[in-house]
């Protein structure tokens, strides 16, 4: 599907909204979410500046007619109604918001009563999670981040393992403790064997940690049987969330073998409130990292697929302030989201509209670009030093874990937000 056309990307407009300086949400953006009021039910809504656009009363009041959306599309707690309308009808919805908001179209903005009614102050919100998760699929992408594990715990000379250069490795997770944003989360409890000559215990995880990823979230996708290419995958994916996979490492590393992660990574995993739409995205795309040995042919691809996205880690103890740890970019990514789905369906395997397919924890090739704990203190070998005096190999209890991700150029800033986290203790 041919984006050159997409009208809302322009980078020279200017909406009527006000936008401070340096948000995350332009007119160029206009991420979608779902919130409520203390006044309103769960609903659509877009976010713009420090606003948020409520679609169902916009629809309501006849703004969004001609349109291939009704108003249950609007009136409702996921986005999944609205993702089923597929790419085309998505796209002529940003573009028709866009329109609404641009300071040079004055068909909402002379009309006050109305542009009240829908432009609801971001601070009187309530987020809540965007999207009802079938299935959540998480992989393990990016070269550093599988490199400095396999030195860590395997033989630093062949620290990936003989497929790892040729699939795009991947595990399914579990979707019923994918949480939004600012939900607190106990640390978890489990087997561990702290000690290697005698038997596990069962106790709280010691070493918990983060994963910094992204994650994308599908339309419907093809039937059972199927497969979806890397040059079609674009037009199956609506958009991307930050996402923080928390890991316990200690839980992990005595039940991964042989069946891989799963008492370790299925307590929760945390991904932000709005959805930025894979068309906001399209100025940001850049080559990925030359692949070698050559990928076989389902993998090949036309054209750039990754994404210049920056990213950041930081770490708030309770009753302090954030300490910036991890500074990475989404184009390090080996396997790009493209690979990611074809390899997923190339089985025949079906998608459904609201996958989740997690990145893999994102690292770059700097030590302060890792994008996990595990890494960053190298195995609890290099604490890192809070501001507070205290020192991190893992997350504490009441630490807050906080990611932000936005991409920048032309003087356009294109943000995801944030998602971040507290840690309690064990229950």
């Amino acid at each position: 599907m041919a984006n050159s056309t997409i009208a809302a990307n322009n980078p020279t407009l200017k909406s009527w909204v006000n936008v401070p300086v340096g948000s995350d949400f332009p007119i160029q953006n206009l991420p979608f979410g779902v919130f409520r009021t203390s006044s309103l039910s769960a609903r659509i809504g877009v976010r713009i500046g420090e606003h948020v656009l409520d679609l169902k009363t916009l629809h309501v009041l006849g703004y969004l007619d001609n349109l291939a959306f009704d108003a249950t599309d609007f009136d409702t707690d996921a986005l999944n109604h609205l993702m089923g309308k597929g790419k085309q009808a998505t796209r002529e919805l940003r573009n028709r918001i866009s329109n609404l908001l641009d300071a040079s179209n004055d068909e909402l903005q002379k009309n006050t009563h109305h542009a009240e009614q829908v432009l609801i102050p971001n601070k009187s919100v309530i987020m809540l999670m965007p999207v009802k998760i079938g299935d959540y699929t998480d992989f393990y992408s990016s070269r550093e981040h599988a490199t400095n594990v396999g030195t860590m715990f395997r033989d630093p000379a062949n620290a990936l393992l003989p497929n790892w250069l040729w699939i795009p490795v991947g595990y399914h997770g579990r979707a019923s403790s994918v949480i939004l944003s600012g939900q607190n989360i106990h640390r978890p409890k489990g087997q561990i064997k702290p000690d290697p000559e005698k038997d596990p215990i069962y106790a709280p995880c010691r070493n918990l940690d983060f994963e910094l990823e992204t994650a994308f979230i599908t339309y419907e996708g093809k039937p059972l049987g199927d497969s979806i290419t890397p040059n079609e995958a674009e037009d199956f994916i609506f958009g991307m969330v930050l996402f923080n996979d928390w890991s316990a490492r200690d839980i992990q590393t005595w039940e991964y073998v042989p069946l891989g992660p799963f008492l370790s990574k299925n307590f929760a995993s945390s991904i932000s409130a709005w959805v930025v739409t894979m068309d906001a995205l399209q100025a940001y795309k850049v080559a990925g990292p030359e692949q070698h040995p050559e990928v076989l042919s389902y993998l090949k691809y036309e054209g750039e697929k990754s994404y210049d996205i920056n990213l950041e880690v930081l770490i708030q103890p309770e009753n302090g302030t954030e300490n910036l740890i991890c500074e990475s970019n989404f184009k390090y990514m080996y396997w790009n989201m493209a690979q990611q789905l074809a390899h997923h369906t190339v089985n025949g395997c079906n998608v459904r509209c609201g996958d989740l397919m997690g990145s893999g924890t994102i690292s770059g090739p700097t030590p302060n670009s890792y994008g996990s704990m595990l890494e960053l203190a190298w195995k609890g070998t290099k604490p890192l030093q809070m501001n507070d005096g205290t020192e991190r190999k893992f997350i504490q209890d009441n630490d807050t874990v906080i990611m932000r991700g936005h991409c920048e150029s032309n003087g356009v800033r294109i943000g995801f937000g944030e998602v971040a986290a507290k840690i309690l203790p064990a229950k």
